[in-house]
């Protein structure tokens, strides 16, 4: 193991952990949703928020700040709140009415625990929870300001719910015609890549980075959020279920667009590993202090769950 993924392991680790408590303590009731908030809802978010995880957007949100030599104990209030969209948009995503998905990171879905109108119902208080935290907990406030912009941007129409309905409105076409492979990269970089490219810019601006270094996290984010996407697809066709915390297999069988299915699965790696080269090209000029980001990036190529 090279020492920038050591160190990158190390931090990422650390960063976990402080994660995981401010999650727990964001849903407490003397420290977070206060006393008036149902208790079976607050079990529902729990039950989600602190499922455990890679907590990859998170940590990226505490890595770009650090990077931009930011305190990232300042940027922990938008990393949580960037996990609660998160989470938020992965218990709608398996309902009936998307994928209708029985597991998640290896155990029920929360819908097949606490039914589907309070599943529906825990989505929504995580998301409107996220937005309390930033305008509560991060400073100065117009940085609070800017990351609630950047959060509504990232999760709405034109971001990940935009590329959500484009996802399904995919599964019904009846043909597939030869723009393809570039509606498919549309899709994933709203559905997927753009909290991906907020958790980076978030962190830029705790840091109160000026523009072109927002710009560049941008560009990284844009790239690494697109081969996690990619690398996703592939492990639906080469993953098992026991790694992975959910089925795999469903996306083909849905009529999902999907890289494997569209450019096969050698192709798709080629791709991924050309948008991680691209990624560490634009950080490269950073040296030492981009290398943890370096080293996500390949984690991203070479995870295998």
């Amino acid at each position: 193991m090279s020492d920038s993924a050591e160190s990158l392991q190390a931090s990422w680790s650390a960063w976990k952990t402080q994660v995981e408590a401010a999650l727990a303590k964001s849903l407490s009731e003397e420290n977070g949703l206060g006393g008036e908030c149902p208790q079976r809802l607050r079990e529902a978010m729990a039950y989600s928020l602190l499922a455990g995880g890679k907590r990859l957007r998170p940590v990226l949100v505490l890595m770009a700040c650090e990077a931009c030599g930011g305190d990232s104990e300042a940027a922990l209030p938008a990393a949580c709140a960037l996990e609660m969209i998160h989470t938020y948009s992965l218990i709608h995503d398996d309902l009936p009415a998307m994928d209708d998905d029985d597991y998640r990171r290896g155990r029920l879905t929360n819908h097949k625990v606490f039914g589907e109108a309070m599943a529906i119902l825990a989505g929504d208080a995580l998301l409107t929870l996220a937005f309390e935290v930033v305008a509560r907990d991060v400073r100065p406030a117009a940085v609070a300001a800017a990351c609630c912009a950047d959060l509504a941007f990232a999760a709405g129409g034109c971001g990940m719910v935009g590329g959500q309905v484009a996802d399904l409105e995919a599964e019904s076409q009846s043909s597939r015609d030869k723009d393809s492979l570039t509606h498919l990269q549309s899709i994933h970089r709203r559905k997927t890549g753009r909290l991906i490219r907020s958790a980076l810019t978030l962190g830029g601006r705790i840091a109160q980075a000026d523009v072109a270094t927002l710009g560049t996290l941008d560009h990284y984010g844009t790239c690494i959020g697109l081969a996690f996407q990619i690398a996703d697809d592939v492990l639906d066709v080469t993953g098992t279920q026991d790694k992975l915390g959910k089925g795999v297999g469903k996306d083909a069988g849905h009529g999902k667009l999907t890289y494997p299915g569209l450019i096969d699965l050698e192709r798709s790696r080629q791709m991924a590993r050309d948008l991680i080269d691209e990624a560490c090209l634009a950080i490269a000029p950073w040296g030492e202090r981009g290398r943890r980001l370096e080293a996500l990036a390949h984690f991203v190529l070479e995870r295998d769950h």
